[in-house]
């Protein structure tokens, strides 16, 4: 039985094993974003996350460790080069897993895994989210609903003051020509 063994291994040899999820690994990081079949995928990102994370202090040792794991010089540049600033405030979850479907040859359910920071779709999309963001609908909308009353209640002062100051300019505009014609 396999209680509580969370590692995934994927029907493989455990040297097997590795060599693929260092060679998915670095596909990942070149192109940032790979498709493959979702258990692979989800092992790739048990396998990922913490390489990521280790890239976010660039020191000597945490290369070393990292390329230990990749075993590819390029992959490791283009991790704490490319990769490690963009996600340095990211506290986890670097990567996303989509679902896309089933494979044509033996209807193995395939997904997409790439980097969050990587998406130009999604990121275009979020700000837009942000900047509806409010906190409790209820609290503020009683809050602003206050104030806006007030100003809706004094509005209609104003707009009542303004027609009583149009006829009051108007009716010295029209008492000059008057004048005029009696002084003629």
């Amino acid at each position: 039985m396999r209680h509580n063994k969370s590692i995934n291994h994927l029907s493989r040899k455990s040297g097997h094993r590795k060599a693929l999820l260092a060679n998915m690994a670095v596909s990942l990081i070149e192109h940032k974003r790979i498709t493959t079949t979702l258990a692979k995928a989800k092992a790739l990102k048990m396998y990922v996350e913490p390489l990521v994370t280790k890239s976010k202090e660039d020191t000597t040792h945490s290369r070393r460790t990292v390329f230990s794991y990749l075993k590819n010089k390029e992959a490791v540049k283009e991790l704490f080069g490319t990769i490690s600033p963009k996600i340095m405030s990211r506290p986890g979850g670097y990567t996303r897993i989509l679902k896309v479907g089933f494979r044509q040859g033996d209807a193995a359910e395939m997904a997409l895994i790439e980097f969050v920071d990587f998406n130009e779709a999604a990121l275009a999309s979020s700000p837009k989210k942000e900047a509806k963001k409010t906190s409790t609908r209820r609290s503020r909308s009683k809050k602003a609903a206050a104030p806006a009353a007030e100003a809706a209640a004094e509005a209609p002062k104003a707009e009542e003051a303004t027609p009583a100051a149009e006829v009051a300019a108007e009716a010295p505009a029209a008492e000059v020509p008057a004048e005029e014609k009696k002084a003629e």
